[in-house]
């Protein structure tokens, strides 16, 4: 084959990796527009809304399984699992800090997985060492922002630390989706950050409830967790061009 013919073949290659990738994805949109159509501010805690809340990033979990094979189970489908376990608890305001705890342990297998050989490691450049430096000091400040309202609550004394470390695994995790040099688990990990600032805010009383406060938290979550597993899905393809570059 010449360029052009083997130009043409990738073109068709990626195409159908596109229309495969998005039926495999396509459960996980229809069950969160389900999601935004069933939900109620109103609506009183049950098995069923929390079934209905974690069901599309379970149906992430099965599409990342289905997609890589058993490579993901211990990294992102684990992280996911996790995630769906925290979306539950979530549901019920007294499972907080279960919740929370859930959602740390998915921040610490994502963080593992974009350790992993599968992710390539982009040396450091300038932007990335701003970025790492941004992100450690927007966490840190905003940690010390929510401080006076964490120790309002009752159980400011397990709470206070806990959001600390939960805080650190979330900042950490972002930071090394910035060393993976993939672009759509960057950009996840940041709406991550994004969809828990925009909730402790509310959960923390920090300001008035927002009339579409939860919709704002659930879009960015559930954008955050579809670009992470679609970085995970396309990890290989974008290391291979990653390496191709170098090599050229």
């Amino acid at each position: 084959m010449d360029i052009l013919e083997t130009h043409a073949y990738h073109r068709r290659q990626r195409r159908n990796e596109s229309c495969a990738l998005f039926f495999f994805l396509l459960p996980f949109f229809l069950s969160a527009a389900l999601y935004f159509y069933l939900w109620t501010p109103d609506s009183p805690p049950s098995i069923i809304s929390a079934g209905v809340k974690s069901a599309p990033v379970l149906l992430l979990a099965v599409a990342v399984l289905s997609w890589n094979g058993g490579q993901s189970v211990l990294g992102v489908v684990g992280g996911l699992v996790f995630s769906a376990v925290g979306d539950c608890c979530l549901v019920w305001p007294e499972l907080f800090l279960h919740g929370m705890s859930a959602f740390a342990v998915a921040h610490l297998l994502y963080s593992l997985s974009f350790l992993s050989r599968r992710y390539a490691t982009h040396s450091s450049s300038c932007w990335t060492r701003f970025l790492y430096l941004v992100l450690f000091m927007v966490g840190g400040g905003y940690y010390i922002f929510l401080f006076p309202f964490l120790q309002k609550d009752p159980k400011a004394d397990v709470l206070t630390p806990a959001v600390g470390v939960y805080f650190a695994l979330i900042i950490l995790m972002c930071a090394l989706a910035a060393r993976s040099g993939n672009v759509a688990t960057l950009l996840g990990s940041l709406s991550f950050i994004v969809s828990d600032a925009t909730l402790s805010v509310q959960v923390f009383k920090v300001m008035a409830p927002m009339q579409h406060g939860n919709s704002m938290v659930m879009v960015t979550y559930y954008l955050a967790q579809l670009l992470i597993a679609v970085g995970d899905m396309t990890v290989a393809e974008d290391t291979d061009d990653f390496s191709k570059w170098k090599r050229s």
